[in-house]
């Protein structure tokens, strides 16, 4: 016949579980979120270059922010013209409020 015992530590593992549960979900979230911004703001190097090298070439404002706002709803794109260079910083927005920022320069009227 098997008796409980007063101390039983029968179920601790389901309690402990449970409240490590909301920890670990947090972290795999926060993680996700981070690989996600360094993904997105790897794309939005990416448009920034092409869009400098666009501006560079005399393309029209309207097709270098296309290239940056294609990245992310809500990216934007500034042209400025630094000496013989062609610089576009380009944001877009990340996870909790935070925008994501590059820059790409090109050598004006290069190919």
């Amino acid at each position: 016949m098997n008796r409980r015992r007063l101390g039983d530590d029968t179920g601790s593992v389901v309690a402990e579980f449970a409240v490590a549960l909301p920890a670990v979900a947090l972290v795999l979230l926060l993680g996700m979120g981070a690989l996600g911004a360094g993904a997105r703001h790897v794309r939005l190097q990416d448009a920034v270059s092409d869009a400098a090298r666009l501006a560079a070439r005399g393309e029209s404002d309207d097709r270098v922010h296309a290239v940056v706002s294609s990245v992310a709803p809500g990216a934007a794109a500034v042209i400025a013209h630094r000496g013989d260079l062609v610089c576009v910083t380009g944001s877009a927005p990340a996870l909790l409020s935070v925008r994501l920022s590059a820059t790409g320069c090109a050598l004006a009227g290069g190919l």
